[in-house]
């Protein structure tokens, strides 16, 4: 395993033009990688994003066709450069979109693939709502990839909310997480960094979390507030919400020491899942 690194979290913007949105995300690339980034995430949907009553859209390709994916393959070669491409809207068999994380190596190569397992269906205060399962398939396996600095896993926005999808990164031995995400205002408020502190703290490792901003019409926005979290759940780095990256140094060694303070997964057991109360049985029931 390498030694300390640099790391970046772009924040930008997109909508449904995809040649400005891509355009604004490779400048933020092209500056990260000037200031020192090694390894550079993009958010969530980075190259579009637009919304329909309930859902968020991001245009959809084919993984052969989608413009995004020689684009950024083309700039990590050239900036030699490891790419979380955050992720992208790629056409499923049955006519949904998967919504799709990539990790690229210096040499342009796909490294890893993750779909998003966990959809977004909510309803929020005053009509707030969003039916991601309306258009998205959901991912069905985990996935941990392998860095010069050691292994790394992936997940997307909604995910963040599900605590045993880390769990199990880290048991397979992740020592950082990838977050990319296009979280709302509304709950990102409330939830970001409280959420991405915890992921980090539980899991002792690592957290890149580079999300959207700005205001997508029809009273939804993105919250911005890209975050780089250490091990022991100090925020190394945060954006507000304006475009731009984030970037902090990252150590290893911080994830040993962190797992040898607080050793939580050594300590996890298998445990029978509680019985629900005689008295909800009862009015299941009737």
């Amino acid at each position: 395993m390498s030694g300390i690194f640099k790391v970046a979290c772009v924040q930008n913007g997109a909508t449904a033009d995809i040649e400005a949105s891509m355009a604004e995300a490779t400048a933020l690339t092209r500056a990260a990688r000037r200031a020192g980034a090694e390894l550079i995430c993009l958010p969530e949907y980075f190259s579009s994003l637009g919304v329909e009553g309930a859902l968020l859209i991001s245009t959809p390709f084919s993984e052969e066709a989608h413009p995004a994916l020689p684009h950024y393959r083309d700039l990590g070669r050239e900036l030699g450069v490891w790419l979380l491409l955050g992720s992208l809207a790629i056409t499923a068999p049955d006519g949904k979109v998967i919504n799709r994380s990539y990790l690229l190596d210096p040499a342009g190569r796909i490294a890893a693939r993750y779909d998003k397992i966990h959809l977004f269906d909510v309803e929020l205060s005053g009509g707030e709502s969003y039916r991601e399962s309306a258009t998205v398939a959901p991912g069905k396996q985990a996935v941990v990839a392998a860095t010069p600095w050691g292994s790394l896993g992936l997940s997307v926005c909604y995910d963040l909310r599900f605590p045993q999808l880390y769990h199990a990164l880290a048991q397979a031995g992740a020592a950082y997480l990838t977050v990319p995400a296009a979280f709302t205002k509304t709950t990102g408020e409330a939830h970001w960094h409280v959420l991405n502190r915890a992921r980090a703290i539980e899991t002792g490792c690592y957290v890149f979390a580079p999300c959207q901003y700005g205001d997508h019409g029809v009273g939804k926005a993105s919250y911005g507030h890209s975050l780089i979290v250490d091990p022991w759940g100090r925020i190394l780095a945060e954006a507000d919400e304006a475009a731009g990256y984030i970037m902090a140094e990252v150590d290893p060694a911080a994830v040993t020491e962190a797992r040898r303070k607080v050793p939580a997964l050594q300590h996890a057991r298998s445990f029978k899942q509680p019985a629900a109360p005689a008295s909800a049985r009862i009015a299941a029931a009737s």
